[in-house]
Formats: C-alpha cells, structure tokens, sequence
C-alpha cells in the first residue's frame, strides 16, 4: 500500500518501534513471542506464506498479552433468559432513537448510496450501528490484539475459531497499516462501528468513501457501506417486508417450531393458519415464514411472521429477539423522521418465494 498519511507513519514508527522492542527481548518472555511459543511460531510461518511481512508478524505477536479477564468474560457470557420486553427495553430507548436519526442526517449521501447500491434502507442500517455500537460511541475497550491471542492459545473449546480470527486480524492490520497493538473491540475480538469480527471484516468492510482504506473503527461512511454490504451478500431483498405481525392462541402452539432463527423460513402459511394464526391473506398457503413467539409477560405472547429479510437479520446475530429490535428500533427511527417504513409490515404484498 503506497497511501501517505498520518496512519502510515505512525504505522511505520510502531513497527520500527516493535521491531527494536522484539529484538531486545530478554529474561522473561513475552506471553506470545514467536521465539518461544511455538503455536505463535506455526501462526507466523502461515500468514508469511500469504504475504505478510515476517518481522511485523513477530513484532506484533510479541507484544500480544494474554488477558485472564478475557477468558473470564467468556466464560460469563451466557446472559439470563430475557423476556423479550426486557430484551427490547435495552435497546429501544429515547436517545438511541433520536441519535439514529441524527446520524442519517449526518451522512445522507452514504445512506442514500448504500441504499441504491445494496437495496438495505438508511433506518435499518442505522439500527444495526445503533443496537451494536450506539452509532461509533461504545466499540470496546479491550485490545483486539491481546484479546484474540488470548482467545486463540488458551480457550478451552474455540481455540481454533479464534487461531482464525486472529489470523485474519493481523492480516487486516497489515493490509490497512495499523498497528495491531492500538486497535480496540470487544473482550471477544469484534471491532469498529458494527463490530465485524476480523473474518468478517475481511469478507465484508468495503471501502465506501474511495480513499483506499476499509476502515471501520473510525470511518462512519465505511461502517455504513459495509453493513449495506454484509446484508447484501446474505441475500436481502429490495423493497419487501420483513415481517408480519399475527393474532394467535393464548400459548405458542406445540406443533410449530418458534424462533428458528438459525435457518431460513420454513413453515408454510396453511401450516401456520391451521394452527390458529392469523396469516395475511395475500400469502400463499405454500409461502414460508419463520414464525416467531415473543413473551411479552406471563401468560402473554405476542407473534410475529419473520419474511426472508428477518432471517437476513439474523446471519448478523443468530438471535430471534436480535433481529425484532434491530427491527423495531429501524422502525422507531423511520417513524422519528417522519417515514412510513413500508418494508417492516408489509401484509398487502406478496415477497417473492424464498428458494
């Protein structure tokens, strides 16, 4: 990369910097030097094979720290079965609706572009930035570099998911001239405005303003086109609905199989109806849906028909109660502008068959 720029300098002073650090290395190791942790070593001879500069990967990974409160927040991460009232009241609140709006207004001509490019309207962008980040303003405190490490060499079940991840940070960080030891996530690696995790954010970060960067901790207009992008490759559709709300019996029915986030609409409308579901009549009895049961207090249920664009939602968090507050909080912010969002409840049209 040829840019010429205040990143690259600082990038080339780090890197001059680690290297003298690297090479002075004496007494007690460093957690993760190449010189004497041997899967740090193997990690090295992989990445320098695809083209990574050999000393920049053994500066990096020598100034790697293994964090015990990583692997502590891991292991704490299974949170408390939440009713979906609780669960929507974290992220539906007054200020993050209003700030959503703000932020479209801040960046009209990226949402208008990500919009007409990748087919994912402005509010349903801005509810991914605001459920994941609060628009930029909270993306993690934890060092990307110490936490991934950590995560790779010493996670008792997903070493080898993370070996990845880690991987394909430092790839990043290289390909992008950071310095891999400045860069700040989450406690489990993911970064910037949508906290992509580094193999997403090499498949799906694309460089939206032009200036031959992807970069998504400090670049709003990146952030922006690389959500619309990552909907777009996991198939959203242009202009339909992404759900349909539905009356239904007091308690979820046995026969359907509720919140199946994790695979594409399944159970068709006559199977949904003859359940005791209210379908939208413009469906087709063979049309699929993902039927979805939220509690909305004991003995209280609310249901929602997921489209194919819910789903879609989801390949960003396998979670039912995900997709209906990114949802809900799109909508609360088309509605703070003023919008109709016609592409959340859309019961007069009929989506093109899911395949």
């Amino acid at each position: 990369m040829t840019v010429s720029s205040p990143r690259r300098k600082r990038w080339m002073a780090w890197l001059a910097g680690g290297l003298l650090a690297w090479g002075a290395t004496t007494g007690l190791a460093a957690d993760f030097d190449p010189q004497r942790h041997p899967e740090a070593r193997r990690l090295v001879e992989e990445l320098v094979d695809k083209g990574v500069d050999r000393d920049w990967l053994q500066a990096a990974l020598a100034e790697a720290e293994f964090r015990q409160t990583v692997l502590d927040a891991m292991a704490g991460a299974a949170e408390r079965r939440l009713t979906w009232h609780e669960y929507r009241a974290i992220f539906l609140d007054a200020p993050r609706i209003a700030n959503g709006v703000a932020f479209i207004e801040a960046h009209p001509a990226a949402f208008e572009r990500a919009e007409v490019e990748y087919g994912v309207p402005p509010e349903v962008i801005a509810a991914i930035l605001g459920v994941e980040t609060r628009y930029g303003g909270v993306t993690g405190r934890h060092r990307v570099l110490d936490s991934l490490a950590t995560l790779a060499f010493h996670h008792p079940s997903r070493g080898s998911f993370f070996r990845s991840e880690l991987a394909a940070f430092l790839e990043i960080a290289y390909e992008e001239e950071r310095a891999p030891g400045s860069l700040t996530g989450s406690y489990a690696g993911a970064m910037g405005y949508p906290q992509f995790i580094p193999t997403s954010y090499r498949a799906y970060a694309v460089d939206f303003d032009g200036d031959g960067l992807r970069d998504l901790w400090t670049n709003p207009v990146d952030a922006i086109g690389s959500v619309a992008n990552y909907f777009a490759e996991h198939g959203w559709r242009a202009g339909e609905p992404i759900y349909h709300e539905a009356e239904g019996p007091a308690t979820p029915p046995e026969e359907i199989d509720f919140n199946r986030a994790a695979r594409p609409p399944a159970v068709p409308a006559a199977q949904l109806a003859a359940a005791g579901l209210e379908v939208p009549g413009a469906l087709a009895d063979e049309h699929r849906l993902l039927p979805v049961a939220l509690e909305v207090g004991e003995d209280a249920w609310r249901y929602v028909l997921g489209e194919h664009n819910f789903y879609v939602i989801t390949r960003y968090n396998h979670s039912h109660l995900y997709a209906m507050a990114v949802t809900e909080l799109a909508e609360a912010i088309a509605d703070a502008r003023g919008l109709e969002a016609h592409w959340l409840d859309a019961t007069d049209t009929t989506p093109e068959e899911a395949s």
